[in-house]
């Protein structure tokens, strides 16, 4: 029997065959490290999310200070007055606080050493070096503050977040905007869970994008497996019996895995450096928060050598190793048996099928992802055996081109499946995606109702002691001023209520041209106040009648503390006009007061917004970043939306970006994986290639061979996995109560992307191809 050191003897003997084995022994071990790398590289940035979040969420709420409590924070030293700002620049969120101290000690956010001086902002390292470029020039018109300090990474959720900080001596705590802060951050709160459509999209990416990955480093562990056979036959003619070969191939497969591993994590290191140079949709991430959790980092160095381990193994079991040669090559290949590849089917849709209407707090993920992997397993077992039947029928006749690639499909095509398997498990789980994306996007993409055909964006401003703004006139001078605005409609818009009524009405003030926006007006005149019948709601019973009010006195500006509100008393004579929808898509169901009817009681109160709807020449350079300097020169809470026909649900948005970075390292990984395995197989064959040239065939010809090779797996592969991809998909949308739509346009759209893949593949594979075609090849010791 053989004892633990001689064993370990035979390991280090596979272990140095694969370090020093001659070169085409280097070559081999480094194409087998190369490919493992790449999948070991991307699996550990898959596992480097939770640390990537949690770095996140841990800096946006160290410095939280929206705080709510029944009771406002007393006043003290240390205390501050903030007020929140939320802009955009090209469609970059740009937000940040001003501030006020109330004592000599101010807290400070983190991030910050010292409250800037009063009039002066510190920016972000990304929002500084925005003003510096001419990009940011309208943007730095829209903070003309000096710049005092930079915010640190404490403080920042990302590396190209555009965030400051300001000091703002004119901020009052009367303001309904301005809050005192006591203290910076608190706890996570859990959120609202996602709706089973938008968890199962997010499962399924997951699975998808990682799924490929996992099969390509099985696959890369059996690179060089034909000359691997040939060096064992060797080892055996020297001595060796049936299970010392196994364990020299063990050890030389755990070698080049080993070598894969730190070669990914390489790639992983040496990739999270540029990280903070990409910006998916808005999130950047710091380079130190990619880090693998150690324990998952700890598995996959252990899992990935013991994955190739087993993965020989299970290659040797069907070979008989002899010392002249295997005799798997003599022997006819086994008929493929298809009841066990119908077991993760099976499995599959047992774990997915109870699931279907499932409601968001019911919804097992884990279940779910553990029968979508199953499901996709069932694409990987399912493929060779449909591959065995094709091919099969493939005749013999056409150019020698596709004669020399379907007899070498029909004898050995083990290592061609190998890489078209992750191929095909990528594009069903693709078109299943796909087909939940497009359901996603119906479900939470509708019409915005807005009408931009009479005005392209709105803005609204609230007065306040710091922004003055006590008349249409005066938000709309400033607005006017905008290039690229090309009418402006302002109104005035409060809440009146009765004393001793819980009655609550909307009251908008303007000129008759703006209040035939908001209703459908009988007639107007300066002077008229109208008020919308009840009849002509949208949504009966969720307004009150406000024509209660005729002829009585009401409180402007709410319910809170009504011995303070000034009083209006509503004419008795009112005008009835019907609702309409403004081109904000909203309905106005109250009282509508003409400029000239408008007391002082309603012009002067703070409690009270300013809207104007405004067209907009989108021909105009910026018009859009225009609009929103003037709307900061008039208060920096003043908002500008641009209105949209279409509604996108943010939450769908982020997915989506997250969807199509991840679709973009599988694809280039699926690209390289098969790159290297095409190297791998024409170097094995070199010897064939330089006598069949010695025999007169043409380069050109061998060229075409090594398209059809590449091309006719990767065909089939698609059918199949556009059929298998269809029926998940279908199955898929079923769970979320979906009704299935076939979106072949997609379909179309991942064929042609393999295509691509394979063309491109061809192209970088020609080279090696012409130089092994040389007559040296034909030489052999």
């Amino acid at each position: 029997m053989s004892s633990p050191r001689r064993w370990g003897s035979e390991v280090g003997l596979g272990a140095r065959l694969a370090l020093s084995g001659g070169r085409e022994g280097l070559v081999r071990t480094v194409l087998t490290a190369l490919g493992v790398g790449l999948g070991v590289a991307v699996l550990l940035l898959s596992v480097s999310i939770p640390g990537i979040l949690d770095g996140r969420h841990h800096r946006i709420d160290g410095r939280d200070d929206m705080h709510y409590s029944e009771e406002a924070p007393a006043r003290s030293d240390t205390s501050v007055l903030m007020l929140p700002v939320d802009n955009a620049y090209h469609d970059r969120s740009v937000t940040g606080r001003f501030l006020k101290p109330e004592g000599a000690h101010p807290i400070v956010p983190p991030g910050v050493t010292a409250l800037p001086p009063d009039g002066s902002i510190v920016v972000s390292p990304a929002l500084r070096d925005l003003f510096e470029t001419p990009e940011g020039a309208l943007l730095r018109q829209r903070f003309p503050q000096p710049v005092a300090g930079v915010i640190a990474k404490q403080g920042l959720s990302g590396p190209n977040e555009l965030y400051f900080y300001g000091t703002r001596g004119s901020l009052s705590e009367d303001d309904p905007d301005v809050r005192r802060l006591t203290h910076y951050g608190s706890p996570s709160a859990p959120g609202d869970p996602l709706s089973p459509i938008l968890l199962l999209l997010v499962v399924v990416i997951f699975v998808v994008l990682l799924m490929p990955v996992a099969m390509f480093v099985a696959a890369a562990t059996r690179f060089g497996g034909e000359q691997r056979d040939r060096r064992l036959a060797a080892v055996r003619l020297v001595g060796a019996d049936t299970w010392m070969t196994r364990r020299i191939a063990a050890g030389e497969a755990v070698v080049s895995a080993a070598l894969g591993v730190v070669l990914g994590a390489g790639f992983f290191s040496a990739g999270r450096q540029f990280a903070e140079r990409f910006e998916l949709g808005s999130i950047s991430v710091y380079a130190s928060d990619i880090q693998p959790s150690p324990l998952l980092f700890l598995a996959i160095v252990v899992a990935v050598p013991l994955a190739a381990l087993l993965m020989t193994l299970l290659a040797l079991r069907r070979v008989v190793v002899e010392p002249l040669g295997v005799v798997r090559r003599a022997t006819a290949r086994a008929r493929r048996r298809i009841w066990w590849r119908l077991l993760p089917w099976a499995g599959g849709l047992a774990l997915v099928l109870p699931l279907i209407g499932a409601k968001a707090h019911r919804f097992n993920v884990w279940q779910a992802a553990i029968g979508i992997i199953l499901l996709l397993l069932g694409v990987a077992t399912m493929l060779p055996w449909i591959f065995d039947r094709l091919v099969a029928r493939l005749g013999s006749g056409g150019p020698v081109s596709w004669q020399i690639a379907i007899r070498r499909l029909q004898l050995s095509h083990d290592s061609a499946l190998r890489a078209v398997n992750a191929v095909a498990v990528a594009a069903a789980g693709t078109i299943a995606l796909q087909m939940l994306f497009s359901a996603a996007q119906a479900e939470n993409t509708r019409d915005s109702a807005q009408n931009v055909a009479a005005a392209q964006a709105v803005t609204m401003v609230k007065p306040s002691v710091s922004v003055p703004v006590h008349d249409a006139a005066q938000a709309e001078a400033e607005l006017r001023k905008s290039p690229g605005v090309t009418s402006l409609h302002t109104y005035r818009q409060m809440v009146v209520s009765m004393p001793g009524d819980p009655k609550v009405f909307e009251v908008a003030v303007a000129d008759c041209d703006t209040l035939r926006i908001l209703a459908d007006l009988p007639g107007c005149a300066d002077g008229d106040v109208f008020v919308v019948d009840p009849a002509s709601f949208s949504q009966p019973g969720m307004s009150d009648d406000a024509t209660a009010a005729k002829g009585r006195d009401v409180l402007v500006g709410g319910r809170e503390d009504d011995t303070a509100k000034p009083t209006w008393h509503v004419p008795a004579q009112l005008k009835t006009a019907k609702e309409r929808r403004d081109p904000y898509a909203s309905y106005h169901d109250g009282l509508l007061v003409t400029t000239g009817a408008a007391p002082a009681a309603l012009t002067e109160t703070l409690d009270a917004r300013y809207y104007t709807f405004i067209g907009l020449d989108f021909a105009t350079p910026d018009a859009v970043e225009h609009l929103r300097n003037a709307a900061m020169r008039i208060g920096p809470t003043a908002d500008v939306t641009i209105l949209s026909p279409r509604d996108v649900d943010t939450t769908f948005a982020s997915i989506r970006r997250g969807l199509f970075a991840g679709a973009t390292v599988v694809l280039v990984l699926v690209g390289l994986s098969l790159l290297v395995g095409t190297v791998e197989q024409l170097r094995e064959r070199r010897r064939t290639l330089a006598a069949l040239v010695a025999f007169g065939t043409r380069r050109g010809t061998m060229a075409w061979s090594i398209l059809w090779q590449t091309a006719v797996p990767v065909a089939l592969g698609l059918v199949v996995a556009s059929v298998l991809g269809l029926g998940l998909g279908a199955v898929l949308l079923r769970i979320v109560a979906v009704k299935v739509r076939l979106d072949w346009p997609d379909v179309g759209a991942v064929s042609g992307i393999a295509a691509a893949v394979v063309l491109l593949v061809t192209l970088a594979s020609l080279p090696p191809l012409f130089r092994l075609m040389r007559p040296e090849g034909l030489r052999f010791e």
